[in-house]
């Protein structure tokens, strides 16, 4: 498996969620001379992580109304997603389509022998059969690369702080005679925003991997970089309601699957889509026409 200078940046990130993580308990323990409040919270968001985590395909395929396709139904697909597993040494997932024309596609699944790949009727109909292998080697090595563990232990950590956060808030620090109101107000407010800018960092990173390295699974970075380009035309036209179940699955999909905006942007899950393309077109040496 190919190995990434990303894997080191993800490493520092996940330290700078625990250190603020482990000040919020500090703050905590000081103001309340007890650790009780962050255990019980921590066991709360490790507990809902182990759930998503364990039932993360059922939840991302149901959140997009996706149904199974046999192999007479998608031949092109079986095809290609076959094809990828072979070569990259892995099981074959099951495969899925979402009813749906906005195009995107995702995969999931805690491992590859409990892999999905899903792709939606929109991609199926925008891309060609050499895009949509750019798309499927990408989705495919988010599954070989554990990223659903990473975004699983991410979202933890970045729970647990927003909880903590909002406890402080609530309570001011517990003994309010050694605490600073302002500074207690200030930091409830700041770590959960700091966390989940953090998380949203991890899951960008992890972009750019499954991005290189399903570029490097196919031997064609640039049908990844055309496939994103529609995709991203796509969205725009045809972008996904606002529904929070939708929201909560749009980290694992190819595209961020919503209208943008400056503040969509910013807590956006995905890199700037720009970005991508030209990392995957200095991949292949040249610019896309």
């Amino acid at each position: 498996m190919h190995k990434h200078h990303n894997g080191l940046k993800t490493a520092a990130l996940f330290g700078v969620l625990w250190a603020v993580l482990l000040g919020l308990g500090a703050v905590i323990g000081a103001g309340t001379r007890s650790s009780a409040p962050i255990v019980i919270m921590a066991l709360i968001g490790v507990g809902t992580t182990a759930y998503g985590y364990w039932n993360s395909d059922k939840i991302a395929l149901r959140s997009m109304q996706a149904y199974p396709v046999t192999e007479a139904q998608a031949p092109g697909l079986y095809q290609i997603v076959r094809e990828l597993s072979v070569r990259a040494n892995q099981p074959m997932p099951r495969i899925y389509v979402s009813p749906t024309m906005t195009p995107n596609a995702f995969a999931t699944g805690r491992n590859p022998k409990n892999a999905a790949v899903c792709c939606t009727e929109g991609i199926l109909h925008t891309l060609d059969a050499r895009e949509l292998r750019g798309v499927l080697g990408h989705e495919l090595m988010h599954v070989y690369n554990r990223d659903i563990l990473t975004s699983s232990v991410a979202a933890a950590v970045a729970g647990v702080i927003t909880s903590v956060g909002q406890m402080l808030l609530f309570f001011g620090g517990g003994d309010r005679r050694n605490a600073n109101p302002v500074a207690m107000i200030a930091l409830a407010l700041l770590a959960p925003l700091a966390a989940s800018l953090i998380q949203l960092a991890i899951s960008r990173t992890r972009e750019y991997d499954a991005d290189e390295d399903g570029a490097e699974l196919t031997g064609d970075p640039l049908a990844l970089a055309s496939a994103l380009r529609k995709i991203d035309s796509g969205v725009a036209q045809v972008p996904l309601p606002q529904d929070q179940r939708l929201v909560n699955a749009s980290h694992l999909m190819i595209a961020n699957p919503f209208r943008g905006g400056v503040m969509t942007k910013l807590f956006a899950t995905h890199p700037p889509m720009r970005e991508r393309i030209q990392r995957l077109e200095r991949m292949a040496g040249r610019p896309l026409g």
